[in-house]
């Protein structure tokens, strides 16, 4: 059984990279306008769906459904494995509903109302609208009936099948006012096996689901924006999550923090916690002391794996200022130095941790 720090640190990783997604697509409101965060975000949505929605059916056990509550029952049990509250009802065999009640976990706290109805409704135009494509149901839509962005309690709608094919343009509708989901039985809703999982499995699971957030985040970004304005956007706002989230989460695994001590106790301090998270999410961490400071090795960069990224460097550097932002959090007297180079045989990184 993992211990509570473990714990903690699988938790950290999620509200981490939770956090670094919403602040993301609030930069690229306020920065580069709502056009291009609306971009960002189908595009975003549209990878995801591709990558996971077809071998996900088959992982839960949905393929053999009739194609709208298979979709709405996809999104149901997925979003409940990454610890998203969910609600599902089927109408029929040609009619399912989904519905995210508040607080919506994407745009987390009062991020959400920084969202534009455009930025939100991309989400489903990359994805929802896309499932009947997938299936080869070109006659299947998503009908949105609220989101939370506009002040409607939950984002909700449901899958139906048409007796024509649709155009693109009618594959997400939106009704607001016309109808909406009919109240359902939390109870009686249906249940994986992960109600019973130990609470390392599911925040594993939890961690995997943010994790999946920035894998995607990478090279979408690079290919928006180019690389350099992508490491520019991305570095600027996961240096603020890390300037901002760091107390929460080392205040979890017990960890000291705001410290102003910029000695070598301070530096043991700080790599616990950024040793901790970096394994939490994957990585393969080793730590050293020599020379009055901390030394972190890591080897390969597990979460940017096979990812087809335009620049690596580039898009290391913005994922590392997340760290950066940490530290200078945790006692703003520490220097972190980053060496990291990318050869034959893979990532070697490493980040010298002193005070200054």
């Amino acid at each position: 059984m993992a211990s509570p720090s473990a714990l903690a640190a699988y938790r950290a990783v999620g509200t981490l990279y939770n956090a670094l997604m919403t602040s993301l697509v609030l930069g690229l409101v306020t920065r580069r306008g709502e056009k291009t965060a609306r971009d960002y975000v189908f595009r975003h949505f549209r990878r995801q769906h591709l990558e996971k929605f077809l071998p996900g059916l088959q992982k839960l056990g949905l393929a053999d459904q009739p194609p709208a509550p298979a979709c709405a029952l996809y999104h149901y049990h997925s979003n409940a494995l990454g610890g998203v509250k969910t609600g599902y009802l089927r109408e029929s065999d040609r009619k399912a509903w989904v519905r995210y009640p508040p607080p919506r976990w994407i745009w987390r706290g009062t991020a959400i109302a920084a969202v534009p109805h455009s930025v939100s409704a991309a989400m489903l135009h990359g994805w929802h609208g896309h499932n009947g494509q997938s299936l080869g149901k070109p006659n299947l839509g998503f009908v949105c009936t609220g989101m939370t962005v506009d002040g409607m309690p939950g984002l909700e709608g449901y899958y139906v099948e048409y007796d024509q094919p649709l155009k693109e343009e009618e594959r997400v509708r939106f009704a607001y006012g016309t109808e909406e989901m009919p109240r359902v039985d939390w109870s009686r809703q249906p249940r994986l096996e992960t109600t019973n999982w130990p609470e390392e499995r599911r925040l594993k699971t939890f961690r995997a689901y943010a994790v999946e957030y920035v894998r995607t985040m990478l090279p979408t970004l690079q290919e928006l924006l180019g690389a350099e304005a992508a490491q520019q956007e991305l570095g600027r706002v996961a240096r603020l999550v890390g300037l901002q989230f760091h107390e929460e989460t080392a205040r979890e695994m017990d960890l000291p923090t705001d410290v102003e001590r910029g000695d070598l106790q301070s530096a043991r301090d700080f790599s616990r916690w950024l040793a901790a998270v970096l394994a939490a999410e994957g990585e393969e961490v080793e730590t050293t002391e020599a020379d009055g400071a901390i030394i972190l090795r890591a080897s390969g960069w597990r979460i940017a794996r096979e990812l087809p990224l335009t620049d690596p460097l580039r898009a290391f550097d913005a994922w590392n200022e997340l760290w950066l932002g940490a530290a200078a959090a945790c006692d703003r007297f520490l220097r972190v130095q980053t060496t990291r180079s990318l050869g034959v045989r893979g990532w070697e990184i490493a980040w010298r941790i002193a005070p200054r």
